[in-house]
């Protein structure tokens, strides 16, 4: 009672239960090899316009639409990634999540598209 000292100044903060930069650091490294994994595929399906003998207009407007994806997927992947910079960041819109899905799957189509012969 008489010693001087604040309730609870002596008292020890308990330590989290894990690092809260981890999670938020292996979200951020996942989110740039699935942007990397979509730029591989959209710069194939490139390779692969180029280098047919008689490209098709299918083709060339596939590797366009392709392209506009692959941008559409880069932006939403930074501004994701920018979001996580804080620490944790909100949780995705089902709309957001859904786009992405959608390129995702529209990429894949295209590659497999312009892969056959």
């Amino acid at each position: 009672m008489g010693d001087g000292r604040a309730r609870g100044a002596g008292a020890r903060q308990p330590e989290p239960d894990r690092d809260p930069g981890l999670q938020p650091e292996r979200t951020r490294l996942a989110w740039r090899r699935t942007t990397l994994s979509c730029t591989a595929v959209a710069l194939l399906a490139g390779r692969q316009l180029i280098q047919s003998d008689a490209p098709g207009a299918v083709e060339a407007v596939l590797v366009v639409l392709m392209g506009l994806v692959w941008i559409v997927f880069v932006s939403v992947a930074h501004r994701r990634m920018q979001a996580m910079a804080g620490g944790r960041p909100p949780g995705m819109p089902p709309r957001t999540a859904l786009l992405l899905v959608g390129c995702t799957l529209a990429l894949a189509v295209g590659g497999a598209t312009i892969l056959l012969p």
